[in-house]
C-alpha cells in the first residue's frame, strides 16, 4: 500500500485526485491509503513518517504549499513531494525542495497518471531508501541512506553526518549498523561507520571522507580495507 496526503484547500481539487488515485487503482490494482488536509498547518503539525507520496497545493490561504515544503523538507528528506498548482509559474522552483513533478489543475487523468508512475518509479528506487529517526530534543527526521556520508558515535549520542546537515540522536553505532544491513558501511574506527560511497582516499591510517579526515584504527584497518575493496570491485550497491 502507497501512503498517500493530499494537502489541498479547495474540497473539488482534493476530490480530483482522490477519484484519480481510485481509477489508478482500479486500472493497475495499485493500492493507495489517503488521507486529506485542508491546510498546510495541519499537515505539518505534529508531521511523522506517514506518507510515500505528498500532493502540495501551492496556492493556499495562510501558509503556502512552497513554504510548507521547505518545512516539510527539514524533517522529511524521502517523501516524494507533487505541487498542485493553477499556474505553472509557481512550481518552476520545486528543485528547492526536491519536488518530484507538479500538476496543473485542473487535473487530467491523463497528466496524472505520468506523475504517478514516475513517483511510483521513485519510490522503487535503490537511491531513494531512507531510515527514521528520532532526533535529540524530541524531534524527528527521516533520512535518505544514500546521502549520508558517515554515522558518529560521541558518548552516548549518535551524529548523522549527512549531505543536507548533522541529525543528532541516541542509540549505538552497533544498532545503526544492523539498520543500515546490506548497505556499503564500514567501520574505520570504533567511533566512525563510514558510507564508503563517499571515501575519496585512504592514506595510512587517515580517510577522505567527502572532504573530512577521519582516524582508522589499527585494529579496523584491514576490515575497512577489505570491504572498500569489494564495494569499488562493486560488491555493493547504493
Amino acid at each position: 500500500m502507497i501512503r498517500t496526503a493530499i494537502v489541498e484547500d479547495e474540497d473539488s481539487a482534493a476530490k480530483v485526485l482522490t477519484d484519480c488515485l481510485n481509477k489508478y487503482t482500479e486500472e493497475t490494482g495499485t493500492v493507495f491509503s489517503v488521507e486529506r488536509f485542508v491546510n498546510a498547518e495541519s499537515f505539518l503539525e505534529g508531521y511523522k513518517d506517514k506518507y510515500d507520496i505528498v500532493f502540495m497545493d501551492i496556492e493556499m490561504e495562510q501558509m503556502d504549499g512552497m513554504t510548507a515544503a521547505r518545512k516539510l523538507r527539514g524533517i522529511d528528506k524521502a517523501v516524494t513531494l507533487i505541487f498542485v498548482t493553477n499556474m505553472a509559474q509557481f512550481a518552476i522552483n520545486g528543485y528547492e525542495v526536491d519536488a518530484l513533478d507538479f500538476i496543473v489543475k485542473p487535473v487530467r487523468y491523463y497528466d496524472f497518471v505520468f506523475r504517478i508512475k514516475k513517483a511510483i518509479g521513485r519510490l522503487n528506487s535503490e537511491e531513494r531508501k531512507c531510515v527514521s529517526v528520532n532526533t535529540a530534543g524530541g524531534g524527528f527526521a527521516k533520512l535518505i541512506v544514500s546521502e549520508i556520508k558517515y554515522v558518529e558515535i560521541m558518548k552516548h549520542s549518535i551524529v548523522y553526518h549527512c549531505e543536507s546537515g548533522d541529525y543528532e540522536t541516541y542509540g549505538t553505532l552497533k544498532g545503526v549498523e544492523a539498520m543500515l544491513g546490506g548497505e556499503a558501511f564500514a567501520r574505520c574506527n570504533s567511533c566512525y561507520l563510514v558510507n564508503l560511497k563517499y571515501v575519496n582516499s585512504v592514506k595510512e591510517y587517515t580517510v577522505d571522507v567527502a572532504g573530512e579526515k577521519l582516524k582508522v584504527s589499527q585494529p579496523k584497518k584491514k576490515e575497512f580495507m577489505r570491504a572498500l575493496n569489494n564495494y569499488i570491485g562493486g560488491g555493493y550497491d547504493v
